[in-house]
């Protein structure tokens, strides 16, 4: 059996369950929700075992009370399969009048809630799992803290193992469990598979409205060609509809088919930041385009490591959306969440980490390069004087996150932070 990988998610779920009666994990398929869950519960009911699948869903018509019997917590797997359960869980979570009683999961695709009477609000906590972050597949050595920088106590002091060749694979490979270990080629088959699964069936079942696969293809190619921009949807359906498909080239069609991926957790847009500032410069709003892993693009556009680094115009965009993804995976254990800030002058800042409470962080990503590094260095400290600390706290730190380079160091205040060496 192989071993399990501890993930930043064990400790998440751990506060969440200590807290509620029952807890949702939620994710992209194959991201390893069920695992996860499996370490700490003292019971399981499969509800998709081929040998009770069909005794299991009549049990949640008529009684469904015993399907939640069992010792606590309990976890409930594919539990979409018989949506009435929650209901059943919500009431049974009223009973008992304790926390830590049981875990739900399920395939990415959501269970049909029309179904379900009641939202389970503050009986029923949420929380959203993504592939490996680089930490957690033992690719970075996560020896600086972002809690520590928030902190303004980490040790910038770590020698990087990242060349540019293992940024291109681990890019192409993903933070998929089941790919961790595995020999090259059969890692980087696994976001493949992924990517026919969504675009031939899942897209289809999120609400059994049949999506056509080559229009998903388009789609998610066009999208690939998008990362780390705030791309129109306008702009999308012309990149799509080459040859005149009015179809899916129509605004309606191309949200449709964008609202449905997200709803699978393929597609995790980046949300803009909205300070304080000392002049009265406009701030774009628009969302900025990325996967939830940079694998799906990659499979999308057709690509493989060596492609990548022909290319690296456009491996500094998919760089980009692997460094979102940690960032993203880190801030969720410290209750924050991951932003992106752009004004009406042309002035973006990649990641913005903000925390409940107000502390934030400023982060560039470069995937190497004096010069590269450079420009970030100064877009952070034209954003840092723009900010107007008068009405809000000043950034916690200012990091340029990058792929390649040889050590971590601090230039004037600003941390040089190769990927390779930062965890949570």
């Amino acid at each position: 059996m192989k071993k399990y990988r501890a993930r930043i998610s064990d400790k998440i779920l751990s506060k969440k369950l200590s807290s509620k009666g029952a807890v949702l994990i939620e994710g992209a398929k194959w991201c390893g929700k069920t695992t996860t869950a499996s370490q700490v519960a003292k019971s399981i009911l499969k509800m998709q075992d081929p040998a009770e699948r069909e005794q299991n869903i009549r049990m949640s018509e008529i009684n469904p009370s015993r399907l939640l019997a069992g010792k606590t917590p309990r976890l409930i797997d594919e539990w979409q399969l018989a949506p009435k359960l929650w209901d059943a869980i919500r009431y049974e979570v009223d009973e008992r009048d304790e926390f830590n009683q049981f875990i739900l999961t399920g395939s990415a695709v959501p269970a049909d809630f029309s179904e379900i009477s009641h939202t389970g609000t503050g009986r029923i906590s949420r929380m959203l799992m993504r592939p490996m972050s680089l930490y957690e597949s033992g690719d970075s050595s996560g020896s600086i803290s972002l809690e520590k920088l928030f902190k303004g106590s980490a040790e910038i002091d770590c020698e990087n193992n990242l060349d540019i060749e293992q940024i291109a694979y681990l890019i192409c490979r993903g933070g998929w469990p089941k790919s961790i270990g595995q020999k090259r080629e059969i890692a980087l088959q696994q976001a493949i598979d992924y990517y026919d699964s969504v675009i031939n069936n899942d897209i289809s079942r999120v609400d059994n409205v049949k999506r056509n696969p080559e229009k998903t293809k388009r789609l998610l190619r066009s999208y690939a060609r998008s990362i780390g921009t705030q791309s129109k949807i306008s702009s999308l359906s012309q990149d799509v509809n080459p040859s005149g498909d009015s179809e899916i080239a129509s605004n309606p069609t191309i949200m449709d088919y964008i609202e449905a991926l997200k709803k699978i957790f393929v597609l995790e847009d980046s949300r803009a930041w909205n300070p304080n500032l000392r002049s009265k410069t406009a701030i774009r709003t628009s969302d900025t385009r990325y996967f939830t892993d940079p694998s799906i693009a990659a499979a999308a556009m057709e690509l493989g490591p060596d492609d990548l680094i022909n290319d690296l115009n456009t491996m500094g965009f998919f760089f980009e959306n692997l460094c979102i993804r940690d960032l993203r995976i880190y801030a969720d254990a410290l209750d924050g969440t991951v932003y992106h800030y752009r004004d009406k002058n042309g002035l973006e800042c990649d990641a913005v980490i903000h925390l409940r409470g107000g502390a934030y962080g400023l982060a560039e990503i470069k995937l190497g390069g004096e010069k590269l590094i450079q420009e970030g260095i100064a877009t952070l400290n034209k954003l840092e004087s723009n900010i107007d600390i008068s009405n809000m706290k000043a950034p916690a730190f200012k990091m340029v996150l990058t792929g390649v380079g040889k050590y971590a160091y601090n230039q004037d205040g600003v941390f040089i932070i190769p990927i390779g060496c930062l965890g949570v």
